[in-house]
């Protein structure tokens, strides 16, 4: 019997880790919306003045279903709906405001989606201005946005700039022709081109090129093709994604293949390592998991730093302690908790204007979850994690180390006396790693599909 790669011994299902616990072990039983309001306003006195907050702001809404996106979208043509949805972020943000005793001061914004560009160059503004009215910008602020090329204008750029966004993301996923149908994301390296233009032209420090390897169709020529296209724009950061396919989450929006379609395990993962050789001899180094990056940018030079930090908006190069998710289905993170807002535009609108913070569930993290939590991070952004020994820290610390005995015979994660280390060629298994940390996916016997594939 042919014994198996690596990669189909240890390719599972497993959490990607912008969290732990992870959004499936949360405890909602306990968890109350009171409970997620006091550890808000707990965390805002301990870090505001110290290191300022981050806000996400999810804006949901999207023309058309790209078959590959496991987001949490609203398909639509009608831009009516733009301001009264902005309406509505912006009094979630003043039910926020109302709560505290100082000012705000904003050091990381992120606007996600859907599509954020989905929106007019003025609602943008009026929901940045709203947003700016009863906050300050911290004086290392870093603001950034996702961007759809076929539909970002230099108008939307212009505006973004000049509310302080420096950083701009667009996703590109893959420029084959085929791959693109079956996705249904269809758009042209010329627009690509051109909104990456305009970005430097206007002044973004930082332009990010979105790219998936698993998808649908995908070859070793089109990872290559695709590649040697995004070399003549020479962004700034690199993000290049494993398809996460995830349909029982998602439903018919991640049916639009068959699935025989898709590369899997080694084939996969040989799509990557032919993206990163070709990365590193453009000059980028590798990122944590999935990440790529020139030496001149922040995300580098966290890298460096060890200041590099994993939340949900992913890999940021700032860490504050508190992140305020705006809008339909935003997470917030408190550091002592999580909290979700309803997945419904019509919910999330309706609880809002009838005066309420519209979280749904959430989780208050034990001491044992930020110690854990702690590692993981450690784990996720510098490959390395230690703790000390004459303490019970991370209670049966020797029963996580069992778990992880078959990588450190397959030379995947070198132990010492009170640390590990992940080498160069484990950054694969990253998240398998982290698995045997994870007390919650640990303890409980999973029934049904949770997570995509680790690799």
């Amino acid at each position: 019997m042919k014994k198996k790669s690596l990669v189909q011994k240890y390719n599972v299902p497993g959490p990607r880790y912008t969290s732990y616990p992870t959004v499936p072990f949360w405890d909602e039983n306990t968890f109350t919306k009171q409970k997620w309001i006091e550890s808000f306003k707990k965390s805002f006195v301990e870090s505001n003045q110290k290191e300022g907050i981050s806000l996400y702001i999810h804006l949901p809404f999207c023309e058309s279903l790209c078959t590959f996106c496991a987001c949490h979208k609203h398909i639509t043509k009608r831009h009516e709906v733009e301001e009264d949805y902005i309406k509505s972020v912006l009094k979630e943000w003043q039910l926020y405001v109302n709560l505290l005793d100082e000012t705000p001061i904003i050091k990381e914004l992120h606007l996600g989606g859907g599509t954020p560009t989905f929106f007019s160059k003025e609602n943008l503004e009026y929901l940045l201005d709203g947003i700016f009215a009863n906050s300050e910008k911290h004086s290392e602020a870093e603001f950034s946005f996702e961007g759809h090329p076929s539909n970002t204008t230099k108008a939307q750029l212009k505006t973004l700039y000049n509310c302080g966004f420096t950083r701009v993301s667009f996703g590109v996923q893959d420029y084959n022709e085929k791959v693109q149908k079956a996705i249904h994301r269809i758009q042209s390296f010329q627009a690509v081109a051109q909104v990456t233009s305009w970005a430097r032209e206007i002044g973004y420090t930082s332009v990010s090129h979105d790219l998936i390897f698993g998808l649908p169709h995908q070859t070793k020529e089109n990872v290559i093709y695709t590649i040697n296209k995004t070399k003549e724009l020479q962004p700034d950061r690199i993000s290049f994604y494993s398809y996460a396919h995830v349909p029982w989450v998602k439903g018919v929006g991640q049916r639009g293949f068959n699935e025989n379609d898709l590369p899997k395990d080694d084939e996969k993962r040989a799509l990557y390592e032919i993206g990163k050789q070709l990365f590193t001899d453009l000059g980028y180094e590798e990122i944590g998991m999935d990440h790529f990056a020139l030496k001149t940018d922040s995300l580098y030079k966290a890298t460096i730093n060890k200041t590099l930090h994993r939340n949900f908006m992913g890999y940021t190069s700032n860490k504050t302690q508190l992140m305020i998710g705006l809008g339909m289905s935003a997470i917030s993170d408190s550091w002592y908790g999580f909290a979700q807002n309803v997945k419904t535009v019509k919910d999330y609108q309706e609880i809002v204007n009838a005066g309420e913070i519209p979280v749904f569930r959430g989780h208050i993290l034990s001491k044992e979850d930020r110690i854990i939590r702690k590692h993981i991070l450690n784990i996720m952004c510098n490959f390395y994690t230690s703790w000390d020994k004459t303490s019970t820290e991370i209670e049966n610390i020797d029963d996580h180390l069992d778990l992880l005995k078959p990588l450190i015979e397959d030379d995947l994660v070198i132990i010492n006396d009170n640390s590990i280390t992940i080498p160069l060629n484990a950054r694969p298994f990253v998240r398998n790693i982290c698995m045997a940390f994870d007390k919650k996916l640990i303890n409980q016997k999973v029934k049904k599909k949770l997570f995509s594939m680790t690799i």
